[in-house]
């Protein structure tokens, strides 16, 4: 998988935290590492559920952003394609040998619109959503310009709040405009609804996904009866995937953190009052953290602060500890409650990050560990990349 990356020269500490090979116990913190074993076992099981229920999935590059991490979901999981939230991170991906590429979010900057319509160019099939009618004749411009092809997916503001449209009507006057555009083509429906995804309650979310596939199911009705009916409507998180999966309307899941599981998602619970990161998912993704200080009887300091994790969906926990707990921190500390005294400086500590998202975004390398091994070391191939 890392074969692209010359490990020559590298030198732990400086340039990266590990090297193939090396024990993970001699591993420079803080970084970002994956239990491999999880990681897999996870991307199977999500690839096991979308073919059993007749699901295409496209993963969500921008939870990873690692070109390493979404072929291994390909391999694997039986993955489609990514979605990307920014072209930036849709050229890396493209770069990376992906093949089928949603921007899932709007493109209205010329100069990105002349680089997403560049895309093709690079062997990926590139897919972008559209919420405005006037988007259609500035994506069209960009595609004859560079004699290439772009898809359209209209989005459906289906409780999110944010981007897509609410009505049928509209829906059906932008597919029309699509379909009649030069350099484009219709090619379905982007209908994420993201607001209901970290809803503690199985019952909750279930309520919100109700709503929003009879607002779905109408526009795709409204397509068929103008003889545009959708190739594909996409959606669901892992919060979800299972409502869309069995709803009749969807035919492409978008999951993304099932892969890692941070702790905001897996505190939510599962039909039978579960939390999701007990059964359904294990968590894959860790902050590797030392301890660096323990002048505080009651209190140990860890070299994880805000420059390690982002912190907007909580503080991390500590993975398979109960006797100490990550209390609070500062740029560069991370304060640990450690009442009982029992760790020492150097001692490892392994944070399962509140949100992995922003979380990955902030570190260059992934640090893949089987068996008390570094086996892997990967680039976090599109961080920053956010234009």
């Amino acid at each position: 998988m890392n074969k692209h990356i010359n490990f020559e020269g590298l030198e732990v500490g400086y340039d990266i935290p590990a090297l193939p090979g090396m024990d993970a116990k001699d591993i420079q913190t803080p970084c970002l590492v994956l239990d491999l074993d999880a990681l897999e076992r996870n991307i199977k099981k999500m690839g096991d559920y979308a073919r059993s229920h007749g699901m295409r999935h496209r993963v969500h590059g921008k939870m990873h952003k690692s070109v390493d991490v979404a072929l291994l979901q390909e391999r694997l999981g039986g993955s489609v394609g990514v979605c990307c939230q920014k072209v930036s991170e849709a050229e890396v991906f493209a770069r990376g040998g992906i093949k089928d590429i949603l921007v899932s979010n709007q493109v209205r900057d010329a100069a990105k619109i002349d680089r997403l319509a560049r895309l093709p160019k690079l062997g990926a099939l590139t897919t972008v959503c559209v919420d405005d009618i006037a988007n259609i004749a500035e994506l069209s411009a960009g595609a004859v310009k560079h004699g290439t092809t772009l898809g359209v997916f209209v989005e459906i503001d289906c409780g999110a709040g944010r981007c897509g449209v609410k009505t049928a009507a509209e829906v059906v006057a932008i597919a029309k405009a699509a379909d009649a555009a030069e350099g484009l083509t219709f090619k379905g429906l982007q209908a994420y609804q993201g607001a209901m995804q970290h809803m503690d309650s199985y019952a909750d979310r279930k309520g919100k996904l109700d709503a929003a596939i009879a607002q779905v199911s109408e526009a795709v009705e409204e397509l068929k009866a103008v003889g545009l009916e959708p190739e594909l409507v996409s959606g669901g998180g892992t919060g979800s995937y299972y409502f869309e999966s069995g709803s009749g309307v969807y035919n492409e899941l978008q999951c993304g953190s099932y892969a890692f599981m941070d702790a905001d998602y897996g505190r939510i619970l599962d039909q039978n009052g579960q939390r999701i990161d007990r059964g359904e998912w294990e968590n894959a993704l860790f902050i590797l953290t030392s301890v660096m200080s323990h002048v505080k009887a009651d209190k140990a300091v860890v070299d994880a602060g805000l420059k390690a994790q982002s912190v907007d969906s909580g503080l991390p926990v500590i993975y398979g500890r109960e006797d100490v707990k990550y209390i609070k921190c500062s740029d560069e500390h991370g304060v640990i409650d450690d009442p009982q005294g029992v760790l020492k400086v150097g001692d490892k500590l392994k944070l399962v990050p509140g949100h992995c998202d922003p979380t990955c975004n902030v570190h260059d390398w992934y640090v893949g560990v089987r068996g008390g091994k570094v086996e892997v070391v990967w680039p976090v191939s599109a961080r920053g990349k956010a234009y």
